[in-house]
């Protein structure tokens, strides 16, 4: 594990060693398999293993790592039940939210969606956290826009598993131009304010990944759940 940036002392410890921790395994820098000491893990951000351990619970939760008492903490694999799930309660919300957005005529939103999708189209090549962190804010911009923030939060924590498969599909061939074509079709549905059309394109482009499961296991044995 990389040394992370040192705690703010502000605010309580559990909650930032969950993020770090959390997005560390999102990016796959810990790697599904991958041990965690809560004794290590307390060393390096010079912690008692009290809050560590809140955060390892709470990780466990989302089923991001699994505790085994007396045992060990793993990095959990990726389970495509979860994955699936997680991709039919996104698919349910943000079709709504598409269809909410397609209905009104905002051409302050769609300026920034353009812009977003402006900034993804140049870091396509260049910078793979980049990418994803820009994916992550045109969707969220979606959700604000329609009055839904609480549900972009709802939706990010129960799709670990999902964001992962994403992750190991990102280098496939074509994947970043086609996330940024998908997401101009997504805009242009909105700005025809035609909600069918929002809502197709968005189902397009949320169907990707689960329909290269076999590919992505394949790929990655020691990764993904049979």
């Amino acid at each position: 594990m990389k040394t992370p940036h040192k705690l703010d002392r502000t605010r309580q410890a559990a909650p930032q060693v969950f993020e770090w921790l959390r997005e560390s395994i999102l990016s796959l820098e810990l790697a599904p398999g991958t041990p965690l000491s809560r004794a290590e893990l307390a060393e390096r951000f010079d912690l008692s293993q009290t809050p560590v351990r809140d955060a390892l619970l709470q990780l466990s939760q989302e089923g991001l790592v699994d505790i085994f008492p007396q045992h060990a903490t793993l990095v959990s694999r990726i389970d495509i039940v979860s994955a699936t799930q997680a991709h039919f309660l996104r698919c349910a919300i943000e079709l709504e939210v598409a269809r909410t957005l397609a209905l009104v005529d905002d051409a302050v939103l769609r300026a920034k969606l353009t812009a977003q999708v402006d900034l993804q189209a140049a870091l396509a090549i260049a910078d793979t956290e980049e990418f994803i962190a820009s994916d992550q804010a045109f969707h969220r911009m979606m959700y604000e826009a329609a009055g839904v923030p609480d549900l972009y939060e709802l939706v990010r924590r129960r799709s670990g598993h999902l964001d992962r498969l994403r992750r190991l599909d990102l280098p496939s061939p074509g994947k970043a131009e086609r996330v940024v074509r998908e997401h101009r079709a997504i805009v242009a549905a909105l700005a025809a304010q035609d909600p069918g059309a929002a809502q197709s394109a968005l189902r397009t482009h949320l169907s990707g990944t689960l329909g290269r499961i076999a590919d992505i296991r394949a790929r990655h044995p020691d990764y993904v759940t049979a």
